[in-house]
């Protein structure tokens, strides 16, 4: 049953991140990843969250925890479309940008991951 909470929440997370970069497309363009950013952040953010309260209030093998953690937000955000526009970035010779994908996105999902854990942190149990 776990494989089910997990598969579920991962094909939604997997549509969710495909909302967002088409969405992402439309406004920003397609010369640089803002999608893929996006989610990594915001899913970042979400888990640094849930993690702070799960640890404080649900049971680890929760079937809620289990459809969120690694379901929905290991679909939604991807370190395997982060790795191919990099590289395409990377051969496309557009270093700079290259670059700041990486440092960019390791610095901002840093730090939305220890924002969500320190506000879930100050909700209580």
């Amino acid at each position: 049953m776990e494989f089910l909470w997990v598969g579920l929440g991962s094909g939604l997370g997997g549509m969710a991140r495909h909302g967002v970069t088409l969405l992402s497309n439309s406004w920003w363009g397609t010369h640089f990843p803002w999608g893929t950013l996006l989610v990594n952040c915001a899913g970042s953010f979400l888990i640094g969250l849930l993690t702070a309260l799960a640890a404080g209030a649900l049971p680890p093998g929760l079937p809620l925890q289990r459809f969120l953690l690694p379901g929905f937000l290991g679909g939604f955000t991807t370190f395997s479309a982060f790795s191919h526009q990099t590289i395409s970035l990377w051969r496309q010779g557009d270093w700079t940008l290259a670059a700041f994908n990486v440092l960019g996105s390791l610095a901002a999902c840093l730090a939305a991951a220890w924002l969500g854990f320190r506000w879930g942190r100050t909700i209580p149990a």
